[in-house]
């Protein structure tokens, strides 16, 4: 990886300028256009020399038969760590984005939407929220409720007030008497502890107990495992991706269409927010960084959120590589700790 070191002062500058103009207008940027910059005060010879140098360590390149360069990932990744001057909020958008978060206070998942549609109408971009882990949503009540066919309506509330329902398939048919018999046991023991952690913890409550073990105990087990094991459909709330559709580089349909996959299949999506779950602070990847082809002309900005001090997802803009990161980092940063505030404040 090209570090800053390796480059002098001049080419430092005039790399910062063409990432800056090729964000800015999206075209090809040629020497002419750069000798124009007053601060660098070099011919457009010199600096035709200069972008040679940069285009042999790999920072720029030459699009086809274009006489203008523009940033390769290198350079965009050398931009973002070493020259970008981040732009920081004004009190004015800190204060109407805090306001729009707290409109929905007392809904959580609305509260996660309307982060993900805030993230795409600020940047004109995709918006991405993960929901919040599995691990960090506790139980507070649950009640089963017999159905025909051996299936069973659970309905458990979380943390947040938050009302799940869910339908289980069961071995055996239960009385009304043998569920309520199973949710005052799971309630009794049980409420306060993580969803996902709930039925290890059963598991670890019968074998030291093993003499006090009965038919209730076993039926609690098996319709915890049933309700809490299985993954939730949705993994994170995404808007604007259709904003991708307007940026030159991304609408090639063959590449939205791969990109609008991943999007749809989630996979990919959520491996990528995984990874920045135990990042400090905001996560950039740029084109192939991300490891994914649907993703090679896509920066994702990413920065995780918190309740209750602990980290429990992550939000982020998805967006064209030549994005404006000085404006995006700060906005993905601030969302971020807003959203855990809103989620804190319930």
């Amino acid at each position: 990886m090209i570090k800053p070191t390796d480059l002098n002062d001049r080419s430092l500058y005039l790399l910062k300028s063409l990432v800056e103009r090729y964000i800015h207008d999206g075209q090809p940027v040629g020497s002419r256009a750069l000798s124009k910059d007053s601060q660098l005060n070099l011919s457009p010879a010199s600096i035709r020399n200069v972008m040679a140098d940069l285009e042999d360590m790999g920072l720029i390149h030459s699009p086809h038969t274009s006489a203008g360069r523009v940033p390769t990932v290198s350079g965009y990744r050398l931009f973002v760590d070493s020259l970008l001057t981040v732009q920081p909020l004004v009190s004015s958008e800190l204060q109407q984005l805090q306001q729009s978060l707290r409109l929905d206070h007392d809904n959580p998942a609305a509260v996660l939407a309307k982060a993900s549609r805030l993230l795409s109408d600020v940047t004109k971009m995709a918006g991405v929220v993960t929901l919040p882990r599995r691990e960090s949503i506790s139980l507070q009540h649950i009640e089963f409720l017999p159905m025909a066919n051996n299936r069973v309506l659970v309905i458990f509330v979380t943390d947040g007030e938050e009302v799940h329902n869910k339908i289980i398939h069961t071995d055996k048919v239960f009385s009304p008497a043998e569920l309520q018999q199973a949710a005052n046991y799971l309630n009794a023991r049980y409420s306060g502890q993580n969803l996902s952690r709930i039925r290890d913890f059963i598991l670890k409550d019968m074998e030291s107990d093993k003499d006090q073990v009965n038919q209730g105990m076993i039926d609690a087990v098996n319709m915890a495992q049933l309700t809490f094991t299985e993954q939730p459909n949705e993994d994170y709330v995404l808007s604007g991706q259709t904003n991708l559709m307007e940026f030159s580089e991304l609408s090639d349909m063959e590449r939205l269409k791969q990109l609008f996959d991943a999007f749809s299949q989630k996979r990919s999506v959520i491996h990528l927010l995984d990874q920045c779950l135990q990042a400090d602070g905001v996560q950039i990847f740029i084109g192939e960084e991300s490891g994914y082809s649907a993703f090679d002309r896509c920066s994702l900005v990413t920065a995780p959120y918190s309740v209750n001090n602990e980290v429990v997802g992550v939000l982020g803009v998805i967006g064209p590589t030549r994005m404006a990161y000085e404006k995006v980092i700060p906005f993905v940063d601030v969302t971020a700790k807003l959203l855990g505030a809103a989620l804190n404040s319930k």
